[in-house]
């Protein structure tokens, strides 16, 4: 069963409780900055676990000691709650 595409009044409600996460067409995206570029690898590596666990997966840059962690629904075309249950997630590890 295809994840349903979240409204543009629900994504931004959303948004709402997530400080530092942006819209960015069909998808969410926040950058995370670390002390430097071990400690930001050592963020991704937490991120897998609790993603292969949902079965869904981040889009990672990693710029040094900056992660940009993007999230959307490649199946749906767009935003659905998984991505922003990820993003939960994603701030949960980043502390």
């Amino acid at each position: 069963m295809a994840a349903e595409l979240l409204t543009s009044d629900a994504i931004e409600d959303r948004l709402r409780h997530l400080p530092g996460w942006r819209h960015a067409g069909a998808a969410i995206r926040k950058e995370f900055t670390f002390a430097g570029f071990p400690e930001a690898v050592a963020f991704v590596s937490r991120l897998v676990g609790p993603a292969e666990a949902a079965d869904h997966h981040p889009d990672l840059a990693i710029h040094y000691r900056r992660v940009e962690v993007t999230f959307t629904t490649h199946s749906a075309g767009g935003l659905t709650v998984k991505d922003f249950d990820g993003a939960v997630a994603v701030e949960a590890l980043a502390r």
